[in-house]
């Protein structure tokens, strides 16, 4: 009878204990998240090359979250297939607030239409906001026989397919960029992908490619050596760093705008609590002096957008994107 009474009383304790670790159980893991960041490393992967838009923007980005976070934020560099590569990296990260994706608009905007096997979508992601927009800018070899942008079109439409435009890689902004303003244009130019706009910038200088559409940020710093010859920005209003340039719709192609974006997003089921400190940390970021400075001097604006807001955008985008593929009939082969 006593055995009894002590297996009764055992099996109580147990179930009591059970009881009280479920009770707490929300508590903990409140307590976890309030313990994010911890003392450990952010990395922002950039999907594409060192040197490009994306690029530059992270690491000044990277360096004002830092302070925000209290934490280390690294750059890590995962170029291929039109960001694709960075992207399914992230995606298939810990959603633990430790790895983010600093993305260009058309990895979701583009990629879905010209990929038959894309290794990522929307869903593999929670984002975290819009931070930065930024015009493009039509450029040229130094050594093209064109002074402005009406010239360009009159120089293509007397060789059509003769001239190449670089990208950053299939589906980059850079390449969409180029495709819209060609077909706005009514002209026809041979597209040739790099692995981000490094590369592909470094051949525009060296005459193998004669035109590009680039992100002004990482446009401007090449044309001081005389290399290269800015026609027009795709933005609405001139750009205060070339205020010489003229929009590209008043200089021959009427209508036509283009502005590149760029998101940060963190893997799908990262705890909403890290999702808003990133936004509120990234709001913070832009609006410091050093970023002001930094955006200022790359002819790019901050560009807060959150999370559902930037899913709308890019259904739009998408549906304005999805028809120019179809047309010119672009695919990632």
């Amino acid at each position: 009878m006593k055995d009894d009474n002590q297996s009764r009383l055992a099996r109580r304790r147990i179930v009591k204990a059970i009881g009280y670790g479920l009770a707490l159980s929300p508590f903990l893991a409140r307590s976890a998240r309030a313990d994010w960041p911890a003392d450990r490393v952010v990395r922002m992967v950039v999907p594409f090359s060192a040197g490009g838009a994306t690029d530059l923007l992270g690491r000044a980005l990277a360096a004002e979250l830092g302070k925000g976070l209290k934490q280390s934020v690294i750059v890590e560099n995962r170029a291929g297939a039109g960001g694709s590569v960075g992207a399914q990296a992230v995606a298939s990260a810990p959603a633990d607030g430790y790895t983010l994706l600093l993305a260009s608009g058309s990895m979701f905007t583009v990629n879905q239409f010209i990929y038959s096997k894309l290794p990522y979508s929307l869903e593999d992601f929670s984002p975290i906001g819009k931070v930065a927009n930024g015009p493009m800018v039509v450029t040229v070899n130094a050594n093209l026989p064109v002074k402005n942008t009406r010239e360009l079109i009159e120089y293509a439409r007397a060789r059509p397919g003769k001239l190449s435009f670089s990208s950053a890689g299939v589906g980059s902004q850079t390449h969409m960029a180029g495709e819209a303003f060609s077909d706005a244009a009514g002209i026809e130019l041979m597209h040739v992908p790099y692995k981000g706009e490094g590369p592909a910038y470094t051949d525009l200088m060296a005459g193998v490619i004669e035109v590009a559409v680039g992100n002004i940020n990482a446009i401007v710093p090449l044309l001081k050596g005389g290399r290269l010859r800015a026609l027009s920005v795709t933005g609405k209003e001139r750009s205060a760093l070339l205020p010489d340039v003229p929009t590209t719709a008043e200089d021959g192609v009427p209508g036509f705008e283009f502005t590149g974006w760029f998101a940060l997003l963190a893997p799908a089921g990262t705890a909403q609590a890290s999702i808003d400190r990133l936004l509120a940390d990234a709001r913070m970021a832009v609006e410091q002096p050093n970023m002001k400075r930094y955006l200022a001097e790359q002819g790019m604006y901050a560009a807060i957008v959150p999370p559902a807001q930037l899913r709308d955008e890019i259904a739009r985008e998408s549906a304005k994107w999805k028809a120019l593929v179809e047309k010119k009939k672009i695919t990632a082969s």
